[in-house]
């Protein structure tokens, strides 16, 4: 999930792995895999650096839990 800001300045998260793509309009227009599309103030380069951001903590968590001996919780 990645914390973004709308264009009014509220805050909004996003699942990352529903973003299908992200076009610049002069901000940035993000659409999900769903077919809605959401409107924010980041530009692309912010929206990527977050979405790497997310997924290596997600790939450090499981890393962390593997040299622990521990598996990663199953999902629900």
């Amino acid at each position: 999930m990645i914390e973004l800001t709308r264009l009014n300045g509220s805050k909004l998260v996003i699942n990352s792995d529903l973003i299908e793509f992200v076009e610049a309009s002069p901000d940035s227009l993000i659409t999900l895999t769903t077919g809605t599309k959401v409107m924010v103030q980041e530009k692309i380069p912010e929206i990527v650096a977050a979405v790497v951001h997310f997924r290596c903590l997600i790939h450090q968590r499981i890393k962390d839990l593997s040299e622990r001996g521990e598996d990663p919780p199953a999902n629900s």
